[in-house]
This record gives C-alpha cells, sequence and structure tokens, in this order.
C-alpha cells in the first residue's frame, strides 16, 4: 500500500441508508473505493461493534477566538468536536474582538486558527449597521453566510442590526447565494425584567424576560423580509414552538426558509432549573416542558430540520457560576462534544431514529453549508470524514471527559446519556480515539463553494 493510503473496515457501515460490512480504501483524505464484504486482512484494526456513519456538521459555535480565547478557542473547541464525533463546525462571527464584520477581522481570524483545526472549521460573517460595504469582501474571501442579531447580542462590538439594515443587505447575500442567519428575538411589550431587578437568581424571572412572543415577532418581521427578497433566511436557535404555525406557513408557500434548534431546548425544560442555576443561561431561554414537546415533532415532522449546539462556554466567573445571578451571567450553554449522545438519548428509541439523526446533524447542514459534492456520504470520491460510536454505550457526563474550555459550567454534567463516541476520522487521519486526541490540526478551511479550489 502507497505512503497515503490506508484501509479500514466495519461491519456497520452507513450507505445510502444501510448499515454494510464494508472496506474503504483512503487515499489523501478522501475515500478512494468502497468493497462491501468480509474484512480483509490489510485493512487497519477499528473497533469491531457500533456504527461507522459520515462526520457531523455543527453550524453554529462560538469559538471565540482571537480575542476571547480564555472563553474558548480553536484548539480547544475542534478538539471537543472531534471528541463528539462532529468533523466540521462552522464558528459565529461573535464573540471573537475583533468580531468577523470586516475583511481584516476575518484574516485575522485565519491567521488565529493556524495549527490549531482539529476538525474542518467554516466561517459565518456578520451584518450589523454600517459594514453593508464589508459584505461583498467577506464573501469573495468565502464565509459560508451571514449572522445577524435582532435584539442586543451581549457583545457590544457586535450590535443587533434593525430592519432596515437587513433589507439592504439581503439583496447582496441573496445574489451570492448564501444565507442570513438570525437570532430572532425583538423587544416586545410583554418582556420585562422587573422580575430579575427584584431577585435576579429567579430562573422564572430570566423566562418571564425572554416571553414567545420576542421570537414570534421577530419571525414574522423575517419571514416579510424573506419573502421581499428571495434571500435564503435561517433562523437559529428557535426556542418557541408558538412561532411554529408561522414558519410552516411560510415553508408551504416556498420560501426559501429554514430553522435549526439546540439541543438543550429539547433536552431541558424550565419546571427543572432551579434559581441560581445560571449553567443553563441562555437566549433564547429553556423554556416549559410541553413547549419543548412540540418542538421535538417539529424535529421529527422536517419543519426544524438542522440541530446546532450554539456553543458558547465562558470562565465560570462571566457565567456568575457562585453569585447565580441571572441578571448579570453569560447567557451561553457549553455542549460542543455532547450533541451526538444528547440527540440519540432523545430520539434513539424512534422507529427511524438513524435516519432522523442523519438527517439533523448530516444531510440537511451539509445541504445548507453547499458541502453535498464531497461530505456527509460514504461514498467513492468524498472526504473521508467519519465517526464510529456506540449507540448502545451508556455513560455518565463528568468535566473530566469534556475537552471544550470550563466544561465546569456544562448543564449536561451528571446527566446519563447514550451514544458513545469511539474513534473520528477527519480527512482521513484518525484525529480522535477511545477518549484521546491522537492526531493534530487534521482539518481544513471551509470555504463557500465559489471559493473552494479542491
Amino acid at each position: 500500500m502507497d505512503i497515503g493510503e490506508k484501509e479500514v473496515y466495519h461491519p456497520n457501515v452507513l450507505i445510502d441508508g444501510e448499515l454494510k460490512a464494508a472496506n474503504l480504501l483512503i487515499v489523501d483524505g478522501r475515500i478512494k473505493s468502497i468493497r462491501i464484504g468480509e474484512r480483509d486482512l490489510e485493512s487497519e484494526e477499528v473497533p469491531q461493534f457500533g456504527i461507522l456513519m459520515p462526520g457531523m456538521a455543527d453550524i453554529h459555535v462560538h469559538i471565540n477566538e482571537p480575542g476571547n480565547t480564555d472563553w474558548e478557542g480553536f484548539d480547544t473547541a475542534t478538539r471537543a468536536a472531534a471528541a463528539g464525533g462532529v468533523t466540521t463546525i462552522i464558528d459565529m462571527p461573535l464573540n471573537s474582538l475583533p468580531v468577523t464584520t470586516t475583511l481584516a477581522a476575518f484574516e485575522e481570524k485565519l491567521q488565529a486558527s493556524e495549527g490549531k483545526r482539529h476538525v474542518n472549521v467554516g466561517f459565518w460573517g456578520g451584518v450589523v449597521p454600517g459594514n453593508l460595504e464589508e459584505l461583498s469582501k467577506l464573501i469573495e474571501a468565502g464565509v459560508l453566510g451571514f449572522k445577524a442579531f435582532l435584539v442586543h447580542s451581549g457583545l457590544d462590538a457586535f450590535p443587533n442590526a434593525d430592519l432596515a439594515t437587513l433589507k439592504a443587505a439581503m439583496p447582496v447575500i441573496e445574489k451570492a447565494g448564501l444565507p442570513l442567519l438570525v437570532h430572532a428575538e425583538l423587544e416586545h411589550e410583554t418582556a420585562s425584567t422587573e422580575g430579575l431587578d427584584a431577585d435576579p437568581q429567579s430562573a422564572d424571572a430570566w423566562l418571564a424576560s425572554r416571553p414567545q412572543a420576542m421570537e414570534i415577532s421577530a419571525i414574522e418581521s423575517m419571514i416579510a423580509l424573506c419573502k421581499q427578497t428571495n434571500c435564503r433566511t435561517h433562523i437559529v436557535h428557535l426556542s418557541a414552538a408558538e412561532a411554529l404555525p408561522a414558519i410552516s406557513a411560510a415553508m408551504e408557500q416556498g420560501l426559501p426558509l429554514t430553522v435549526e434548534t439546540a439541543p438543550h431546548y429539547l433536552f431541558f425544560a424550565s419546571e427543572d432549573i432551579l434559581d441560581g442555576e445560571v449553567q443553563y443561561k441562555c437566549a433564547p431561554p429553556i423554556r416549559e416542558h410541553e413547549n419543548n414537546l412540540a418542538l421535538l415533532e417539529a424535529v421529527k415532522e422536517g419543519i426544524i430540520s438542522m440541530i446546532g449546539t450554539d456553543h458558547s462556554p465562558a470562565p465560570a466567573a462571566l457565567k456568575q457560576m457562585e453569585s447565580g445571578n441571572f441578571l448579570k451571567a453569560w447567557g451561553g450553554i457549553a455542549s460542543l462534544q455532547l450533541m451526538l449522545p444528547v440527540l440519540w438519548t432523545l430520539l434513539g428509541k424512534e422507529e427511524n431514529a438513524l435516519s432522523l439523526l442523519t438527517d439533523l446533524c448530516i444531510t440537511k447542514p451539509y445541504q445548507f453549508l453547499g458541502l453535498t459534492d464531497r461530505k456527509g456520504k460514504i461514498e467513492v470520491g468524498y472526504d473521508a470524514d467519519f465517526v464510529i460510536w456506540q449507540p448502545d454505550w451508556i455513560f455518565g457526563v463528568e468535566a473530566q471527559d469534556l475537552k471544550f474550555r470550563h466544561p465546569d459550567t456544562c448543564p449536561y454534567l451528571g446527566e446519563v446519556l447514550s451514544g458513545k463516541v469511539l474513534q473520528t476520522y477527519v480527512n482521513g487521519e484518525l484525529v480522535f480515539d477511545q477518549d484521546e486526541i491522537v492526531q493534530s490540526n487534521a482539518g481544513k478551511i471551509i470555504y463557500h463553494e465559489s471559493k473552494r479550489t479542491s
């Protein structure tokens, strides 16, 4: 076998929706051939159980580098991704400093990632008031799309865009065929911080400060702009089930509208969050159990077609872990490494569980990113990005096993999950093996289609 070639065998390879014993020949990071059948003697040893499937994509990750690497950074974030079977992550334009709203800032972020990409990394640019002229430069540089907030982002360097700003930006984005991702909350008369002012440790007061009406109003406004501009519009981290009828109606009209939710909106419920438990603080907030069941049904029906973790860790002091102050605590959930087991714990008993999981975390995200020509399948010519995992393996979440920064702020600590990642390959390289990172910097930068050269 030539240098640069390797063979991998597994008895349960997910090929065209079916599990088959197969030998994969990998050459220069891509799948050169697939031979269905028993193990070849020369094949590399791998665990002889579980499932081998394409590596997952997490389209919503806050890496925070440069500028806030003490919150999270490329090295730790991509280690966590590999440990979770995620072979492609897309970085949000905040909370790094500088934020990715100019070409210069994007170039600085690319430089910061050098030598630290243990999985593939792509980038969203940002839309903020005053950076309209930068959008075409960012598009030419290869960003995969753009992110905007309709309320304060939590970071003054990334101000929220008003609807007039978005109306001017969306035709530029649409012309490039890229999506606009929107944090869809708008200030609403039903929102109030009075409860938090009176009792900043109150979990119920935090929930009341971000009512579903804020999401509904924002989503209705974005549907109207989507209709006017025909720009691909993506609602991130939906938490308000009451917005689903408007979303369904827009989709039935054929608008280019897509929606994601985050695992924590499906797994946790506000009834179970105690006062002072700021590890659960995020925006929009985690809502009631009944609401989350409606979100889960929308996931099963395909209305919510993608999952993104919205991974956003922060130091314990910034998260107010000692004070339990919801008013001051950073709003972000640390969870990148746990997307697969959390979803499998929720969906594993469904008749079509594996198909549903791969749709949410592989097929639809790679379609959304325009990468279906080379990622998201075990197929000849595709990049050798895949994960080997054991669906039946039950484990408790412990901080010592988490690769991202500040695992002590992770709300999943102590939870018992099913679905254990055993190995992760990135571009043909074994990066994660039995709880350890064994290969560094195997990831590549992901650019949008017109920027890609190979």
